[in-house]
């Protein structure tokens, strides 16, 4: 009995929106249509398209207003429509989702280039210099020294994996580095690096 209820409550409702469309010129749509179109159809068009979007809220009601729009603009045609107003606009709103979404697919997204601008581009000449320098400055260490650099600092490893890796006490790495570094920093003032 509920659902007869409901089914007898949209088909007044539906009646009366046509009617005020009816009494309308074609040519003269005015606000009370589009009071009457918002009050009916917003709610359930509004949840429709939620859907239609994947919850997007900002985007469903931007729908919503463009198909209400649409309609009281097409106010003479739907005047001619029998039934409900709402499966038009069901359409309509559908329609404008899967516009929506073309257009996005279509065209790729634009970027703001003015972000770019700030970050300043490495210059290439100037990192390969650098590790030529850096290499150079290398081969002057002794070979002990080189390989402790290599294994910590190159390679990444902690003192305990380089210690591994090289088959010598993690004591003797600490010390070999803190050497090495010495000496790689006497190695690259030579060569005009600073720190």
């Amino acid at each position: 009995m509920g659902v007869r209820k409901d089914a007898a409550v949209a088909n007044e409702r539906g009646s009366r929106a046509r009617h005020r469309m009816s009494s309308q010129q074609p040519s003269e749509p005015d606000e009370e249509l589009m009071r009457a179109l918002y009050r009916e159809h917003a709610g359930p068009l509004l949840a429709y398209v939620l859907r239609l979007v994947a919850g997007d809220r900002q985007r469903a009601e931007d729908v919503v207003q463009e198909t209400l729009i649409r309609a009281w603009k097409n106010a003479g045609q739907l005047n001619r429509a029998t039934g409900s107003v709402r499966p038009w606009l069901v359409t309509v709103a559908r329609r404008i989702v899967i516009d929506g979404h073309r257009s996005r697919q279509a065209r790729p997204q634009e970027v703001d280039p003015s972000p770019l601008e700030v970050i300043p581009a490495e210059d290439e000449i100037d990192k390969a210099l650098w590790l030529m320098t850096l290499s150079d400055a290398l081969d002057d260490l002794t070979p002990a020294h080189r390989e402790v650099l290599v294994e910590t600092y190159f390679k990444g490893r902690t003192v305990n994996e380089a210690a591994q890796t090289l088959g010598i006490p993690s004591g003797t790495v600490r010390s070999r580095v803190f050497y090495a570094l010495r000496s790689m920093k006497l190695a690259l003032e030579e060569r005009g690096v600073t720190a």
